[in-house]
Formats: structure tokens, sequence, C-alpha cells
């Protein structure tokens, strides 16, 4: 039985030894078809890639046979340099209101918005007379700065020569700084108080004021001279009481003057001053105390040191010549002066010895000391157009001329189109060898009046008229080498909480040319300039603060009433100004 058993066990076990034999037999029989058919699987594979790569050097062989015969050029794909920085771009900065949307895409607007948040003035050019910048050393403020006094301030004026500066605050007083006016103080000082003054202007070595009465006065530039000269009486409040008044001045009265009539307009040559009255009439004066006029600009024929009438030095005299003729607009170079009537008739004399008074130059008599009428009208001939001057500007040497032609029928014309028309154009003449004419050429001496076609013959479309417009000048600053033009484009200050997003503020265009010998046209570059030319924004560091790369043109804010400090409500605009040597931007009432 055990035997049985014993032999029964061993018999299953050889079975399962001889079956895990057999089955491991079929298993490595398995491998091997497997082996095999991989074997053939990776031949066939080998001979496709063999295959390929006879195709490819067959196609290589043809694009290098192509390139020879079509010249085509070689390109290589550069390498990825190593270990090269990821830098992420900038995010766009989404806007979160309405004002900050027009921040972010209108340069103009965020210019308008700080020039009411910020009024004050703005100044570049010579800084030798620490005029541009008080607190500065630097001999030259190559591109516009704020003057830190005016923060905040609002002037009726501003005046600048190289050494001394004046202007004219909000409530009427006087200013002045620089080392003309006194070596010792740094800062911008008032002289004269009181007196409700609304102009300024500057004679080589003296400052003029007008008040609102109609009132000239004029003063030294030198702050000694106005503590040491001799100073009039004043009436105070109390009756028939008079003192002295601090500072040492003149008064510059013409007479006589009719009833009603005073003193509306001022403009000063280095030696010589225009007074306009409300009547159209045109008085002149000496202005300066070192040298009496001698070249004509006081527009009376034969008078000179020698033979002007007893009295004051400085005592005012008619132009009888142009009584008759109800002036409107008057401008003084440095020794020649321009005259406009209310007919567009202008009128010019004194120094023409770089044809300033619009006539060819003539060495046998180079001052002309009478009012001459320039013939605008040739310069208009054969156009079909009647031209009327609109305004006049001097400086230095040069005269500019403000034009509006209109076009009539010519014969066998009538009907045509195009009749009524107004062009508005503008006129140089003088000296341009540093681009002062604004032609774009670099002309010695120009006496007949040039166009400046940068600023000649520009129209645009005007919503509020539905009509074409032309496009006039507001303005002309001439400073005695270089010029700045303020456009009369349309312009747009009405955006507000209500409108859209995308209504935005922009203000008026304004060019400059002309010499740049101290930097004072706020290129940043010191060459000259012969066409009218823009400049970048004042405030760059706000252009920069919204993530602007580029900087935009600078546009000039029109007149608006806003808020200012404290919360009053001021209206008033910003100006350009032109001096000798220095520009400034200022915020005017």
């Amino acid at each position: 039985m055990f035997t049985a058993r014993i032999s029964a066990r061993a018999a299953s076990r050889t079975y399962s030894v001889r079956a895990g034999k057999a089955q491991r037999c079929n298993q490595y029989r398995g491998l091997s078809d497997r082996s095999a058919r991989t074997v053939k699987g990776h031949k066939r594979q080998y001979e496709a890639r063999i295959l390929g790569v006879l195709v490819a050097v067959g196609a290589g062989a043809g694009f290098f046979y192509a390139y020879r015969r079509l010249g085509l050029r070689d390109v290589y794909a550069e390498a990825p340099p190593a270990n090269e920085p990821i830098i992420e771009k900038p995010k766009k900065r989404r806007p979160v209101s309405k004002e900050e949307n027009r921040d972010l895409i209108s340069s103009q607007h965020l210019q308008v918005k700080k020039s009411w948040e910020n009024p004050g003035v703005y100044a570049w050019g010579s800084n030798s007379g620490k005029v541009a910048a008080p607190d500065s050393d630097e001999a030259f403020i190559k591109t516009p700065r704020r003057i830190p006094f005016f923060d905040g301030v609002l002037l009726r004026d501003i005046k600048l020569d190289r050494n001394f500066g004046a202007a004219i605050t909000e409530s009427g007083d006087l200013l002045q700084w620089g080392t003309g006016y006194s070596k010792d103080v740094s800062q911008p000082t008032a002289t004269l108080k009181g007196k409700n003054l609304i102009s300024v202007s500057l004679s080589r070595d003296r400052v003029l004021a007008l008040a609102s009465n109609g009132k000239v006065y004029s003063l030294p530039a030198s702050q000694n001279d106005q503590n040491s000269g001799p100073k009039p009486l004043e009436s105070t409040w109390i009756p028939f009481y008079r003192t002295r008044a601090p500072i040492s001045y003149r008064l510059l009265q013409p007479t006589p003057l009719a009833w009603g009539e005073k003193v509306t307009f001022l403009s000063s040559g280095l030696e010589h001053a225009l007074i306009l009255t409300s009547k159209g009439r045109l008085f002149s004066a000496a202005s300066g105390s070192e040298d009496y006029p001698s070249r004509g600009q006081l527009g009376v024929p034969g008078l000179t040191w020698t033979t002007r009438p007893s009295g004051a030095y400085d005592a005012p005299h008619e132009i009888t010549t142009l009584r008759g003729f109800e002036i409107t607009k008057i401008a003084a170079g440095d020794y020649h002066s321009l005259a406009a009537d209310k007919e567009g008739r202008v009128f010019s004399f004194g120094d023409n010895s770089l044809g300033q008074l619009g006539f060819d130059y003539n060495p046998e008599s180079p001052h002309i000391d009478a009012p001459s009428l320039l013939p605008m009208q040739k310069l208009y001939s054969g156009t079909n157009q009647t031209p009327k001057v609109t305004d006049v500007a001097a400086g230095g040497v040069n005269s500019f001329f403000t034009v509006d032609a209109t076009r009539k029928a010519g014969p066998g014309e009538e009907g045509a189109r195009g009749l009524g028309r107004v062009t508005a154009d503008t006129w140089s003449c003088g000296q341009g060898i540093w681009g002062g004419l604004g032609n774009g050429r670099w002309t010695h001496v120009q006496g007949t009046p040039t166009k400046m076609k940068a600023l000649s013959g520009l129209f645009e479309w005007d919503e509020t008229a539905n009509s074409v417009i032309p496009i006039r000048l507001s303005k002309l600053s001439v400073g005695s080498t270089h010029a700045a033009a303020v456009m009369d484009n349309v312009t747009h200050v009405g955006a507000h909480e209500g409108s859209s997003a995308n209504d935005t503020n922009w203000g008026a265009d304004v060019v400059f040319w002309g010499s740049n010998e101290y930097y004072q046209l706020g290129t940043g570059r010191r060459s000259n300039v012969a066409n009218p030319t823009y400049i970048a924004a004042l405030d760059g560091e706000a252009e920069r603060g919204r993530g602007r790369k580029e900087m935009h043109r600078f546009q000039i804010t029109p007149r608006k009433t806003v808020r200012v400090g404290g919360g009053r409500r001021v209206s008033f605009e910003q100006r350009v100004e032109c001096g000798r040597g220095v520009t400034a931007v200022y915020s005017g009432v």
C-alpha cells in the first residue's frame, strides 16, 4: 500500500517535471520565432533607411545643382546662444478709471492735465546770468526745466534776457532776478509793487512795465541803480500826503492824450520803445540809459540826441506820419519798428542793414527814419488773392508778418470755385544765417519777405463749423536770434467724468526755429534749425511714468477755467516767450 502511494507520487512528480520541461521548451521555441521575426523586421528597416539615405543624397545633389545654376544665397541657421537669460515682456498696464485710460492713450491729454495740476515756469537756454536756472551754475540748460520758485505760480507776463529776467505776478507786481539784477540775490525778488502791472518789456539796461491804468514805468534793471537812483514822490492813502518811492523809476507818459485815451500796448528794443494807445495812435521813446536811438527806429525824421526837444530824454514822441491810420499791432526789434493798422497795412522804420524792414538793403541809406508802407500786394502778384496783414512780430534783426489772403475773381473767372476762400500765410525777412527766417534756407540778408511754407497754406477740418478752415498762428514770439509760433489749430479741453473714456483733451501745436547756440530751441542739441520743428513734451518724467518709451511732441494748453491750489477757480493758459538766448513756457492769466 505504502509502495503504491509512493509510486503514484513519483509518477506525478515525473509527469510534472516533464510537463515543465515541455512548457519551457515551447517558451524557448516561441522566443526563437519572435527573435527571427524581429531580425527580419530590423533588416527591412535597415533597407528602408538605406533607401532614404539614397533619396536624400539625390535630393541634395539636385539642390546643389539648382543652387549653382540659379544663384541662390547661402542661408545658415543661427546657433542658439548658450545660457541666454529669458526676459519676460512687460505686461501692459490696464487702466482702472476713465482718467487713467485717457492718460495711457493720449500724451496730449496728459500734458494738458499736468499743466493744470502743476502750473509754473519752464525755462531753457543760456544760464550765464542765472536766468533760466537761478539755483544752478550750469552754463546751459539744454532741455526744458522748471524754475522751482514759480511752482504753482500764475503770471501775467514774463520776459527773459541772458543776464536778467522780469515777470509780472498774478497780483500785478514786478519780479526781477539774474546776475544783471544782482549777483547776491539768487531768487526772483519783488521790486515794483502795488501798481497793478499787466505786461513787461526789456531794453538793454532797463525794464519797462505797463500798468492797467495806462501808465508806463521805466526802471533800471540793476538793483544797485534802483536803490541809488532818484526816487519819485508817490501818493499815499492819506490825502495830500506824498512819500518817496522805495526804488528809482521814471514814467513814460505820452502827451497829450484825448479824453478816455490810455496806453494799451508796449514793445521795446534795445534802445527804444513803441507805445500804442487805445485810439490807435503810436508814440515812441528812448528806452535805455546808455545810448540814444540813432537808427531811425523812433519813426520821427531827423530826431537825434542833438535835435531832440527840450525836456526828459526819454519823453515819448507821437509818430505823426501815422496819424490818421488806426494802428492795432506793433512790434520792436533790436533797432527797428513795425506797425500794422486796422485795414491790414504794415509800416516799417529803423535799421535795414539786413533787410529786416522788408525792403532790399541799400548801402547808401541803411536806415529809414520815417514809417514806410510795405508793398505786401507785390508778394501776391498774379495769384488773384488780396492780402491783409493780421499781425506783426519782431526780434533781433528779423521781422514776421501773418497774412490772410482772400481769393478774388480774376478776369473771366466769374463763378469760379474757391472764391472768397482765405489762406493764412506767414512771411519773414531779415537775417537767416542761423535759420532765423524759418524758410529752410541759410540766407545772410533777406530784404523782400519770404514765405515760410511750413506755416503757410495750412487747413484742417472743424467739426463744430463742419467745414475746412485755415490754420492761423495765435502767437509769434521772436527772440534775438530764434523764434516760436503757436498754431491756432482746433483744440479740445472739454473732457470730463461724464464723457467717454476715449474723450481726451489736446492743446495747440507749437514749433521753434533759428539759432541754437545756447540750446534755446529746447531740442537738447546745439545745431541751428532753419525749418520750424517740434520739441518733446515738457514733463518727460510724467510721460515715462505712463510707460511710454517714445517722447511725444509738446503741445501748449489753451485757456481754460480750472481749480488750482486752494480750490479757487482761475482762467489761465500756457504761453511761450523767446528772449535773448533763453526760452520760457509759463502759466499765464
